[in-house]
């Protein structure tokens, strides 16, 4: 549990104090969606398939509080750093980035008893990081493009 507490407080202190390029509407909404699909795909892969689970089996409040602090952390400092103006291939390399941090971070996780699996595979989480990462950056331009509708539509009216 001693990896758990020390890098959520690092990624969580990172998440904090690192200088912000995004709007905090922008976090907010986007660690919203980051957090919503991150535990709809824990019930359904833990709870609902036991396919692997944090610390124990079934829910604790201990594992609810890691995720939220693990889930805002890594969407704020993924989302504030992401390459919105660089090409496609800078964008790639930096979601593919991520992708390996977070395998790497998670094959940790399983390795010091923070994290288990029951029939999961790395590799799955490998497969599935660099979508996560897409969905988390099409979410923000999505929030965006709402924000600058409202935007446009309180200034049209006054």
């Amino acid at each position: 549990m001693l990896f758990a507490y020390t890098t959520i407080s690092i990624l969580f202190l990172l998440a904090v104090f690192t200088p912000k390029k995004i709007a905090g509407i922008e976090i907010y909404s986007t660690f919203f969606f980051a957090y919503w699909l991150g535990i709809t795909c824990d019930i359904i892969f833990d709870l609902t398939y036991h396919l692997y689970g944090y610390v124990a089996e079934g829910a604790q409040l201990t594992s609810v509080c890691f995720i939220t602090v693990i889930y805002f952390s890594v969407n704020t400092l993924f989302l504030n750093s992401f390459p919105y103006n660089k090409s496609i291939l800078a964008k790639i390399v930096y979601i593919l980035a991520w992708s390996i941090f977070a395998t790497i971070y998670e094959s940790i996780a399983v390795n010091t008893a923070f994290f288990y699996y029951n029939g999961w595979k790395l590799w799955y989480s490998a497969v599935l990081y660099p979508i996560i990462f897409t969905s988390l950056v099409l979410n923000l331009l999505w929030v965006r493009k709402l924000l600058f509708r409202y935007i446009n539509r309180e200034q049209s009216s006054m």
